[in-house]
């Protein structure tokens, strides 16, 4: 029998932080080729640290990062995107001045191929989008800016998408509209891995979770466990 695939994304050891204050310690996480994933946790766990320093944006400065079973530990954004990760910052993720037609167009901009093609794919993914493609951004709503956030980011037809606080200042309906468009992504072959403030409603389209505490994994397990678990209702879900 052969041995099962890696998993597109390995994270051991990973500690990481800003000047010289470790943010997050040991940190171990990974997301299945057909997984979603979410870390969750209280404000300063450290949570958007670990997407950060996965992602290049903050340095290394222990531990492993792999991608597919290859070491991409270090390597800076730009190398990461075209090595198939796609990510989206919660704040300044697009360009506002620009039209949704020309967000879609520069995150597509290492393809040698199939520009239009791959926008009229997100645009029949995500239809609200579609109905202007030529009005500018900055005239969207919340919802809809980071729904384009979320389509520029598949430009590149991404193996693993990062999604750092999705529904962050979003109203209830388009909060569920964005977790939908995280469940269809995933359906068509992306992986995700999500860093949420809405616990409960991240983790219940979750196939794993992780909860981070004061820097460090203080639980992971499925999804489902997490959201049965009484600690986690009374620490993490404010129940």
């Amino acid at each position: 029998m052969s041995p099962p695939p890696p998993p597109v994304l390995s994270v051991s050891g990973l500690t990481s932080g800003y000047g010289e204050v470790p943010v997050v310690r040991d940190i171990s996480i990974e997301v299945g080729a057909s997984e979603i994933v979410t870390i969750i946790g209280p404000n300063g766990a450290g949570k958007s640290t670990v997407l950060k320093a996965i992602f290049g944006l903050l340095r290394t400065w222990d531990g492993q990062v792999q991608l597919d079973g290859t070491s991409i530990t270090g390597l800076p954004p730009e190398r990461l995107v075209r090595q198939g990760i796609g990510y989206v910052p919660q704040t300044e993720n697009i360009f506002s001045s620009l039209t949704i037609r020309e967000n879609l167009a520069i995150g597509g901009f290492t393809r040698a191929t199939g520009l239009a093609e791959r926008i009229d794919w997100v645009f029949a993914l995500f239809p609200v989008l579609a109905e202007r493609p030529n009005e500018r951004a900055s005239r969207l709503s919340g919802g809809q800016r980071q729904t384009l956030a979320i389509g520029r980011a598949l430009m590149l037809e991404p193996r693993l998408l990062m999604l750092d606080e999705p529904s962050a200042s979003l109203s209830p309906i388009m909060l569920q509209t964005v977790f939908e468009n995280v469940v269809e992504i995933n359906r068509r072959g992306t992986a995700i891995l999500m860093v949420e403030q809405n616990a409960r409603q991240a983790l219940s389209i979750s196939h794993r979770g992780y909860v981070l505490a004061n820097g460090i994994n203080r639980l992971t397990g499925p999804a489902a466990d997490l959201l049965a678990s009484d600690e986690v209702r009374r620490l993490y879900l404010g129940e």
